[in-house]
């Protein structure tokens, strides 16, 4: 079931990035909203899993264990962010890092900020 394979990943991932292949809508749903990782994906490559592609630069460094409080922070030091990303249907459903690379790249990057 869905509930067990979100509980496997919960157990045996290591909460960076996991990506979900589907035609089904509702699991795709279920399973963004399900999954504690910094990345969850539908129908896209997991190499968007990337401080560059993601719009913060570029990538310094990679940390899959949970974050702590290290001196004075304010809320923002004690936030984390997680990143969900699905592919659009003119993409075909599928979204792959292919199509953004190259000198003329089928498709460009869009950056845009969610309503919290």
């Amino acid at each position: 079931s869905m509930q067990e394979a979100i509980d496997h990943i919960h157990a045996f991932g290591s909460s960076h990035t996991d990506v979900i292949v589907s035609t089904d809508k509702e699991a795709c749903e279920a399973f963004l909203s399900g999954v504690d990782a910094a990345c969850v994906f539908a129908n896209c490559s997991s190499r968007f899993a990337d401080g560059f592609r993601l719009g913060l630069g570029a990538e310094v460094g990679i940390a899959t264990g949970r974050i702590h409080a290290r001196g004075p922070v304010g809320a923002e030091g004690l936030l984390s962010t997680k990143w969900l990303m699905t592919a659009s249907e003119d993409a075909g459903g599928c979204a792959t890092v292919q199509d953004y690379e190259g000198a003329n790249p089928r498709r460009t990057y869009t950056h845009k900020a969610l309503a919290s």
